[in-house]
Order: C-alpha cells, then structure tokens, then sequence
C-alpha cells in the first residue's frame, strides 16, 4: 500500500499543482544539506557518472569503425582487431566507473538516512504531550517509515537515472549533430520532448490519485493499530466484526484510490510507448534511406540504432522514475511535515540548568485549561516545601494529576507561575528539571521488554544491585522468583501480561530507582490489595522521608501522615490542612474519610462472610 497527503479531488487544479511543487522544491532545499554534508563524496561519485555515461557512449562509436573495418571490397582484419579489444576495454571502464560511483555515495545515501530519521525521532520526543495524545501512533509510524525509505529511492533514482540520462542523451544528441544532419536531431529532440511532456502531464494529474491512496493507506494502518493495542477492550465487548467493519471500510476506500490509481498508470504507459514507437520509427527510416542513397555506411545505421536503444532504454524507464521521484518526495514531505509541527513546550534561549540536592515546590496563582472553552484550574496556591510532603485530594476530574503534568512541564500554565527553587520552571531547561522528579502514575505503562529492562529504565547506569533493591523495596522480588524466566520475563505490548498492580509495582521500583529529589505519587497505590498496599506504603514511607513529595491520592488511608493535605474541587482548592485538623473541620475531607471508611468496613464484612461460608 502507498501513502498519500490530502487532496481528494480526481484532479489536480493548476493551483494545486503549483503548490505541490513549491512543496516538493521545498523538501529538496530541506534534504540538500544532509547530502552536501559529504561534498567530495558527491563530487566524485559524479566525475564517475559522466567517466561512465562518456565510455558507454563511446562504445557504439567503436562498434561502427569495426564494422565498417569489416565491410567489403578491402576488409583489414587489424583494425577491427584493435577496435574490439577497445571495445572491451570501454565496456569494461563503463561498469567499473558505475560500480565506483555506487562505493562512493554508499555511505552519503546511509548516513542522510540515519540523520534524518534521528532528527524526526528526537523532535518527536521533544513535542508536547498535546500532540501526542491526539496523533495516531499507525499514521506517525508510517509516515518515518515511508519518509526514511523514499530519502534512498530518491537519491538512487536522480543519481542513478535521471542524471545519467540526461548526460547520455545530451551526448547522443551532440555527437547525431556532429556526425550526421539535423534531421536526426530534430527527430530525437521531437520525440524526447513529447515523451518528457506527455509524462509530467500526466504524473502530475496522477499524483492526487496517489496521494488519495496513500491517506486512505495512512488510514488503514492507524485504524488496525489501534485496534490491536486495544485487543482487550475488543474482546470485553463482544466488537470483533465491529472492528473488521470499520477497517474494512477504509480498506474499501483505499481499494477504490488503488484501483483508480492502477488504470491512470496503464493509461499513461500507453501513451509513453506510442510515441517511442513514432520517434524510433522515423529515425530508421531516415537512416534506412541515408544507407540507400550512399550517404552513409552500414557501420552508420548501426550506430544510430545502437544509439536509440541506449536512449531507449532509460527512456523507457523515465516514466517510472519520475513518478517514483514525485512519490518519494511526497513521502519524505510529509516526514518533514513532522519536524515542522511547533514544539509547544521548547526551552527558553536563557534556560538555566537546576542541579540540587533538595528542592521546593510553589504553585502561584495558577491556572489552567486543555482548552480555552473549559479551565480546569482555579487561582491555585499551594507549596511543598523542601523535605515535606503534601497530599493533594479531591473527586475525579478535580484537577488533582494536572498539577503533576504541570509541574513535570508537560504543559504551560495559562496564568501564575510554577517555582522550583524559586525559579519559575518556563526559565529552567526542561532536562535539567525532569532529572530532579520520579513519577509513579496511575496508568503505568511499560516498554515490551525485561522487567528487568523497565525497571532499571528509571536510571539506565544503574548497577544490577541496584535494580535488585528498587524491585524489593517495591515488594517484587517474591512474585518475581516465581516467574521461570524471572526478571528476564518479558512483559509484552504495553505491559499487558502483568496486572495492574505488577505494573504498578514496577512503576514504583522504577521511581524508587531514579532516586531524585522530588517524588510524585499518582494514586500509586490504587491499583494493588489492601494487603500490599499496606506492605508498599512502609516503603513508600521509607523512599519519602527526607525527599520533597508530593501525592495525589484517592484512598486517604495513604495520606494521614502528609505534612500538609490540601483537598480539591472543581479545579480549586477548597480545605487544606493535616489529617487530623481536617477531620475535625468536618468539611469535605471528613466526608470522603468516613465514607471510605464505611466502605472499608463492608468490604470486611463481606470478606468475613465469604471465609465463614
């Protein structure tokens, strides 16, 4: 399947075509530095191509001085003797300079490759997370792959094709007028300019067909991506041919563009050998009757057809180049059109770099909204003093884990300011202040890897010791032992194959491994029993003392030892105080405690039921 960009129109309107071109110049003007970074590369690899293009063309030339050496009445057998031994010698030199040409530009075609793929990762990486919560993984995915592999087919096919070519024709046509009369020429230039007319034409109406076909591929994939990561969901509600129905429809959509896309190319095929079939006629024709008329040798016939088959044969490929050039450069615009998307969150030109033993947090004034039509925070004031921690509470959607993807940076507050150290964290670099903070959010996430490999992922240097005591500390290593392959056990897509509270675990082991001055805990806790709740929350404890940390809890049990809880609601901050001080308000908090407490109390109750039953 190929990939396309976004015109759906049959047609490409001449304003339309006008800015596709602008777009492909463009994305030249972007690839040529990757190119020119290895300029005597090039330019060897060049005086190589034109060292061959000159040799191929000169092999004709040898092959009518032999013949015409062997032709009747007074035939001389040296002559024709030396003309094929420099006819191998230039057969010989052509393949040699092609191959020259090839080792040369080997690694300029390799080394654009792996630069331009690791500057779209890298700037990936960089985005905010707006982007990536509202980009389609399957269609991104696509595109760096496409764009990589298209950045090879371009430069194998200008340097390989186009280019040397162009030198063979402008030879052929040099020596046609040199040698013979214009006639030659003029038929030539007559049928390489219909041909070259005939297929721009006709590619640049083809390319929206294939732009449809490649947004309808783009599509596709994203759709069936999607599907799979969410394998599960499918299966819980039964959407099986659901599923199958909705990707089906976008396969019908590509099928109807691949199909349209196909009878253009036949179109188009027919067209091009029509008039190579008219351009190759009229030149043997002519030469046919030079012969004829004495004009010229048989050695001169054979070296006008020994011409039109080297000019025929590439331009007979010229079609397919060009749309495959077209193609690429479509391919790769749209892998730059990723590194064009705006860094929402970038770092300041003066961005400091913060390098503490212990930090303080301060939330000022804040506010905040995804979206402008609907704030999420209120004027929100709050501070987590160095080596304190403070539980931040609250109903769902209240705000609570937006402050923690403001304060790691994720995104911008609309209004106030965030400090750390009393720096507001637009002036740090956002490296230096992600190195100083370990998250342990809700919905952990895992790499399809080692348990190994994600929990020493919370510091790649660390020691296998290390990684040891994060996993015991977080109460892993006995559900660990039990596993045959231990802690090379792989925990597939996602972290799919361990519960939510292995992968919680794991997350905690990862953060505890990190080792940084600031701790947040994102309902860390929520998706493990009460039993090794409890036996985490000690180590929990243990990791928090002497650290700033900040918790955003939904079970208070968690949080009666916080220096400070703040409780929140509707995106304010409604009660604050300790646990106890709290309580006796009897606000908000006091609420949610005793009604957890009654659910505590039920939930015993039915477990005592059960064990008695």
């Amino acid at each position: 399947m190929r990939r396309s960009s976004r015109n759906t129109s049959d047609h490409w309107p001449a304003s339309n075509r006008a800015a596709g071109d602008s777009h492909l110049w463009r994305t030249l003007h972007s690839l040529a530095p990757y190119l020119w970074q290895y300029k005597w590369r090039v330019l060897l690899a060049l005086s190589c191509l034109f060292s061959a293009k000159l040799a191929n063309v000169a092999v004709p030339l040898v092959f009518k001085e032999m013949i015409d050496g062997l032709t009747p009445p007074q035939p001389v057998l040296l002559l024709p003797a030396l003309m094929l031994a420099l006819y191998g010698a230039l057969r010989f030199s052509t393949s040699l300079f092609t191959e020259l040409r090839e080792i040369l530009f080997a690694r300029v075609t390799q080394q654009a490759v792996r630069r331009i793929a690791l500057e779209v990762f890298r700037h990936l990486h960089a985005l905010s997370l707006r982007f990536h919560l509202e980009r389609q993984t399957g269609g991104v995915s696509r595109d760096i792959e496409r764009g990589s592999r298209s950045i090879s087919s371009l430069i194998s096919y200008t340097l390989y094709s186009i280019l040397p070519t162009l030198v063979e024709m402008s030879l052929v046509l040099s020596i046609l007028f040199v040698k013979y009369d214009g006639g030659f020429v003029l038929i030539t230039l007559l049928s390489l300019t219909a041909y070259i007319g005939f297929t721009i034409k006709m590619s640049n109406w083809r390319i929206g067909l294939r732009r449809r076909v490649n947004d309808a591929d783009s599509a596709a994939n994203s759709r069936a991506i999607d599907s799979l990561l969410n394998y599960e969901t499918v299966k819980y509600f039964n959407n099986e041919d659901y599923e199958a129905r909705l990707y089906d429809e976008r396969m019908n959509q590509w099928e109807d563009a691949a199909t349209r896309s196909q009878v253009s190319l036949s179109w188009l095929n027919l067209g091009q050998q029509i008039i190579i079939a008219a351009g190759v006629t009229a030149m043997m024709w002519r030469a046919a009757a030079g012969v004829v008329d004495g004009r010229m040798t048989i050695g001169d016939l054979v070296l006008v057809n020994a011409f039109l088959i080297q000019l025929y044969m590439p331009l007979n490929f010229l079609g397919v180049v060009y749309r495959e050039i077209r193609q690429s450069l479509a391919d790769i615009e749209r892998m730059f059109e990723l590194l064009a998307v705006h860094r929402e969150i970038a770092d300041a030109p003066d961005a400091m770099v913060l390098n503490a033993e212990s930090v303080n947090v301060r939330f000022e004034s804040v506010e905040f909204s995804y979206d402008p039509k609907r704030r999420i925070l209120f004027d929100v004031n709050l501070e987590v003093p160095s080596g304190q921690t403070v539980a931040v509470v609250g109903e769902s959607g209240s705000g609570k884990s937006t402050l923690a993807r403001l304060l790691y940076r994720f995104y911008d507050v609309s209004a106030g300011r965030i400090c750390v150290n009393g720096i507001d964290v637009r002036q740090l670099t956002q490296a230096s202040l992600r190195a100083m903070i370990a998250i342990v959010p809700q919905d952990t996430v895992l790499f399809n890897d080692s348990i190994y490999y994600n929990i020493q992922y919370g510091r790649p240097d660390a020691s296998r010791e290390d990684v040891l005591a994060a996993a015991q500390a977080a109460q892993l290593t006995a559900f660990i032992n039990l596993l045959p392959d231990g802690f090379d056990t792989r925990v597939g897509e996602r972290g799919l194959k361990l519960s939510g509270g292995e992968k919680q675990r794991v997350a905690i082991a990862r953060a505890l491994l990190k080792n940084p001055p600031l701790l947040i805990f994102d309902e860390a806790t929520s998706a493990l029993d009460s039993k090794t709740e409890k036996a985490i929350q000690a180590s929990l404890d243990h990791a928090a003392r002497g650290r700033t940390t900040l918790i955003i809890a939904h079970r208070l049990s968690t949080i009666m030892n916080a220096d400070e809880i703040l409780v929140m609601a509707g995106g304010r901050i409604v009660e604050r105080g300790s646990h106890w001080s709290l309580l006796e308000a009897q606000g908000r908090y006091a609420q949610m405690w005793l009604l957890q407490q009654q659910e505590e109390a039920e939930n015993a109750g039915t477990s005592e039921t059960v064990n008695v039953a």
